[in-house]
């Protein structure tokens, strides 16, 4: 057992006391004071409330002369729960409720005797675990997901609302969006961090401004993760976005003009894959290929048949609503016999890819573009991954070639969720996430919605609400007003517009972080399915909302 222990000048005497006591029976680290010279005691209760934070030490104790300054200071550093005990009867309690880590003393309330005799009752108690407690120091360590940002109620109240009506937004309803997921608080934590401050144009080692020491460590150690969760050569991390990770791909590699084949938009493919509204659409020369119309899923032969006969500079594969799994070995082949080069955007699966549910493009690509959200649960970003020969082209394209000096503070954060990707729990995420989308897609495809391509083979899967008179517009209105957000999608050979469409687009990465399970997914299929059966029904609409919010309450966001 280790224990962290510090004091003002007030209480000096009581933790020499402690450290001698308690040394007997665990390693104590003395951060201080070691004399009645005056000191300011939050210097001293951030030394152990850090050792906590961190899992460095088991406890910590701290002691000022009411000990009410120190646990006030102690409390403002996440993952500390510190707790002012003046009688052994407290210390017990406030272990076994609140799982409280840091003991604070007042050496002028409590006999030195007595503080010892707290001090071990605190270290001797058991947290109890069970569903009432546990369910209460959940709250108390989330705070509403609040505290974070509890600063902005008073130096910026406007922001702070709009914060809190999207907290509010993601706890009481159904994030459907294939595209969405909730990082983790410690993600979220880098990303708002002091590294935003520094401008870092150029690489690590390499920067044209000074002072980037500790942002070369963060950019390196991101880029590393990156590697070593996907197998790569090299990886550059600095896009801001999916769209400039891929358009540093087009520019490292092709000159304007030059031919991509690439899935079309309406087939499932996305804006930066030749849409001519999008750069991509505007720059290149753009040969669509096309899902099987029977099918409705990739046609291997016909993309061959295609290439040899454009013979594209670039084969993308990659979607943003195909349902189905990607042979990324096939596609290889193609490349090999046009002679083009094979870039990958895995960004909807680069989760399932990490957590082993599909299929890695990286042995077979030149270049894997994604971003870092979706199923992978990071900051919104991007990433490009290649082959090492290609390594110097593509650096270059991103600085100076389209980017100027990287957000340091995202890039921190990828590799905190590149760290959790690494993790044997998100494989376990991964798993459900693929289980949960198949049985929600069956729920539904059972009440009579034609499934497009039949079925799911990852995180997502289309609904063609067309064929029961409505559009995808109308449709996710409809869901919206009953607490189940989900997106307006075309589906293959689609006859309504862009604007209204004939599908709706159904994820399942967001409820499946929050801890849903096949159970949840029957609930939230039929209420689906309730809701698109009585379109114009505000009394249905109004209790699956409220059944929604009631689930919803049980798993919390992260």
């Amino acid at each position: 057992m280790k224990i962290s222990i510090a004091s003002d000048h007030g209480g000096v005497d009581v933790k020499a006391l402690l450290v001698r006591a308690l040394g007997e029976c665990a390693t104590v680290l003395d951060k201080g004071p070691f004399d009645r010279s005056s000191c300011d005691y939050p210097d001293y209760a951030a030394s152990v409330a850090l050792d906590v934070a961190s899992g460095a030490v088991d406890f910590g104790i701290l002691i000022c002369r009411s000990g009410i300054g120190m646990s006030m200071c102690a409390n403002r550093y996440q993952n500390v729960r510190a707790a002012l005990c003046a009688t052994t009867e407290a210390a017990t309690a406030t272990r076994q409720h609140n799982g409280a880590n840091v003991l604070c003393m007042g050496a002028d309330v409590i006999s030195p005797e007595y503080a010892l005799e707290i001090a071990k009752t605190f270290i001797a108690t058991p947290v109890d675990e069970s569903e009432r407690h546990a369910r209460r120091r959940e709250k108390l360590e989330r705070a509403g997901r609040l505290s974070d940002v509890s600063g902005l109620l008073r130096d910026d109240p406007e922001v702070f609302a709009t914060i809190k009506a999207q907290t509010e937004q993601e706890d009481t309803e159904i994030n459907l969006i294939a595209s969405e997921n909730t990082s983790s608080r410690a993600c979220r934590e880098a990303a708002g961090s002091v590294l935003m401050n520094k401008y870092a144009e150029g690489y690590p080692a390499k920067r044209w401004y000074s002072g980037c020491g500790p942002v070369d460590a963060a950019e390196e150690l991101a880029r590393k993760r990156a590697c070593e969760l996907f197998g790569a050569d090299h990886a550059n991390v600095q896009p801001h976005c999916g769209s400039a990770a891929n358009m540093a791909v087009y520019f490292a590699t092709i000159k304007p003009g030059d031919t991509i084949l690439a899935l079309s938009l309406d087939q499932g493919g996305h804006l930066t894959h030749g849409s001519p509204v999008n750069f991509s659409g505007k720059f290149y020369n753009i040969v669509p290929y096309t899902v099987d119309r029977s099918t409705e899923m990739l046609d291997y032969d016909a993309i061959e048949k295609l290439a040899l006969e454009v013979k594209p500079k670039i084969l993308l594969t990659g979607a943003s609503a195909y349902p189905r799994k990607i042979d990324f070995r096939r596609v290889r082949e193609i490349c090999d016999k046009a002679g083009c080069l094979m870039m990958v955007d895995m960004a909807h699966i680069a989760g399932l890819v990490a957590g082993g549910q599909h299929e890695s493009p990286v042995p077979y690509a030149d270049f894997v573009t994604t971003t870092t959200h979706k199923t992978l649960r990071g900051p919104r970003g991007g990433l490009v991954l290649c082959k090492e020969k290609y390594a110097k082209a593509l650096d270059s394209a991103v600085f100076p070639g389209m980017q100027g000096g990287p957000l340091e503070n995202i890039i921190a954060a990828k590799a905190v969720c590149f760290r959790e990707a690494m993790q044997p729990e998100f494989k376990d995420y991964a798993a459900q996430l693929v289980r949960n989308c198949a049985v929600l897609c069956k729920t539904i495809q059972d009440r009579g919605y034609r499934i497009v391509s039949g079925g799911t083979d990852n995180h997502l899967f289309l609904v063609d609400v067309k064929s029961h008179g409505m559009t995808g517009k109308d449709a996710a209105a409809a869901l919206d007003a009953s607490g189940i957000v989900v997106n307006k999608n075309t589906i293959p050979y689609d006859t309504e517009s862009p604007f209204k469409t004939s599908g709706i687009r159904i994820g399942t990465a967001s409820v499946t972080t929050r801890g849903m399970k096949e159970p949840e997914m029957i609930k939230i299929g039929t209420w689906i399915a309730d809701v698109l059966d009585n379109i114009a029904d505000t009394t249905v609409q109004e209790r699956v909302k409220r059944e929604a919010k009631a689930l919803v309450a049980n798993f919390p966001v992260p």
